[in-house]
């Protein structure tokens, strides 16, 4: 691996983009499946995909944000408030900014920037396990996150698919010493999504971790401390900036932000509330089989870190999936999106990217395509149902 105290040598463009070439084009094969399968399910059920895609859930939030800007809310029969602070900025700008310049609504511009973010998130999780374990794994790495179960939000007018390609390209910049980039991206990851600061902690903990190396080397290899400290101090002004914001507009303080999601039934409490969902799921046989998938569930994204860890991955890699893991599972609301918020925790897939690099092609092709034919059929039967947000 390359030291995190020098940047390392990167290919030319059109090379980097020729390596990544088979991740992509696989990446685009699976999205294509999933939508086309999307596209025929809505049709026999007398539904839009199109609308599935573009106005279903948080989308419809993000394009409420674009259109009018920040205030509205919901208030519930029960005297709850769900405001739209709950929803970090960066995808609504990139909507009324995309809206402003083309003839695409609100909801078309989110779709496009998630379009052109899913690939890119792609491309950023294969060059975080091309670096570390090499091309064919990285390829794998790419392809394992298109076939999630939940693969089909990457294809939606959300967020996911934007902070995932922020996370993933920080994350790369972080391993090759690129500490403005990593720092900058991480920024912008911090505007997309609260768990932005799982980016931020990784680039610190990698920068800290670098310079208690370095006060052992030679002066020469500390020419680059004052971008490794400028990217530190980069790193957490796009989360902070609009907590702070949200804080200083409800009258709160740093703790508005956490008031606003608290409202929506957000919160932290250690996974109490996500077990005692879980526990209630064996109260009855039918709802026993849907605790005992979700144990298993668990059991498999912890077992997955176990195995990140077991394999040596670096730090900020540990850190980041293990903030997103943690966020994810042991938030106190919306059990049913923890799949989603999942999503871009990606390092945890790199043990099962290995596994099936080292198999041979053809039987790598054969289990990912049964995979990316399931997950279609999921994703177009979640979408077309009620299903969680």
């Amino acid at each position: 691996m390359t030291d995190l105290d020098t940047p390392a040598a990167a290919p030319p463009r059109a090379g980097a983009l020729r390596h990544a070439a088979p991740a992509l084009l696989g990446y685009a094969g699976v999205r294509a499946l999933g939508l086309i399968t999307l596209a025929l399910w809505s049709a026999a059920n007398g539904k839009s995909a199109h609308t599935l895609l573009t106005a279903r859930w948080d989308s419809l939030w993000y394009t409420r944000v674009a259109a009018f800007g920040y205030g509205w809310e919901v208030r519930l029969p029960n005297g709850d408030v769900h405001s739209n602070l709950a929803f970090f900025p960066l995808l609504p700008w990139l909507e009324r900014l995309v809206a402003a310049l083309s003839p695409l609504s609100y909801a078309d511009a989110g779709l496009l920037v998630g379009t052109l973010a899913s690939p890119a998130a792609a491309w950023g999780i294969f060059a975080v396990a091309d670096h570390v374990y090499g091309r064919r794994a990285g390829v794998c790495a790419a392809l394992v996150w298109a076939v999630l179960p939940v693969g089909i939000v990457q294809s939606m007018a959300y967020s996911e698919s934007l902070f995932t390609a922020l996370a993933a390209w920080s994350l790369y910049a972080v391993l090759a010493g690129r500490w403005l980039t990593a720092g900058l991206l991480a920024s912008l990851a911090g505007l997309t999504r609260p768990v932005g600061a799982a980016v931020v902690a990784a680039l610190w903990v990698a920068a800290i971790t670098s310079f208690v190396r370095e006060r052992s080397t030679p002066p020469a290899r500390g020419a680059f401390g004052w971008r490794r400290a400028l990217g530190m101090l980069l790193a957490p002004l796009g989360a902070a900036g609009y907590v702070l914001w949200v804080g200083h507009r409800t009258g709160r303080g740093p703790l508005g932000y956490l008031d606003v999601q608290g409202q929506w039934g957000n919160g932290f409490d250690g996974g109490y509330a996500f077990a005692r969902f879980v526990g209630d799921k064996f109260t009855s046989f039918p709802s026993a089989l849907a605790g005992v998938g979700l144990t298993v569930g668990v059991a498999l994204v912890i077992w997955l870190y176990v195995s990140c860890v077991r394999q040596g991955q670096p730090l900020p890699l540990l850190v980041y999936s293990g903030i997103v893991t943690a966020l994810a599972l042991c938030a106190s609301g919306y059990f049913g999106s923890k799949p989603r918020l999942l999503l871009p925790a990606f390092p945890l897939l790199l043990p099962l990217a290995l596994a099936l690099a080292r198999l041979r092609t053809s039987r790598s092709a054969a289990i990912l395509g049964a995979v990316a034919a399931a997950s279609a059929v999921y994703g177009a039967f979640w979408l077309n149902g009620s299903g969680p947000p």
